[in-house]
């Protein structure tokens, strides 16, 4: 099962940040795909954890290169990485307590929605913008 299907318009030119963005897109899909066989609360919760662990580094490395070629929108950019953290450790700690049966349809429907919007949006203008000053990146 497919959660988020790759896209060219989802490239920035930066290849590690592609290279990533691709190994993120490819990690969901598997990972979902698993949670559709009905697995226990200990796989839910094995699930979200290496969900939360990829994106986070994922996020530091774009901040890195954000920080380290002075793009102007590194606070919004990060406030949109933050909160989608944010929302991820909410149904960890609401999955942990009990609350969410259905943490792969809650799931799948912010982190598809929130990473097809900031693809195109928030790294799209980050490679555009940090072309040629990304290279050390690469």
């Amino acid at each position: 099962m497919t959660l988020v299907a790759w896209q060219a318009e989802f490239e920035t030119g930066i290849p590690s940040v592609d290279f990533e963005h691709k190994e993120m897109v490819e990690l969901l899909n598997q990972l979902y795909t698993e949670l559709d066989h009905d697995p226990d609360d200990d796989a839910i919760a094995d699930f979200l954890g290496e969900v939360f662990a990829n994106i986070s580094a994922h996020f530091a490395l774009e901040e890195k290169i954000m920080r380290d070629t002075g793009y102007d929108e590194y606070k919004l950019h990060k406030a949109d990485h933050d909160q989608l953290l944010d929302a991820i450790r909410d149904i960890m700690d609401d999955h942990h307590a009990g609350e969410f049966g259905d943490v792969p349809d809650l799931l799948a429907g912010r982190l598809k929605n929130w990473f097809e919007e900031h693809f195109r949006a928030f790294d799209a203008r980050l490679g555009h913008l940090t072309e040629g000053a990304a290279v050390a990146h690469n």
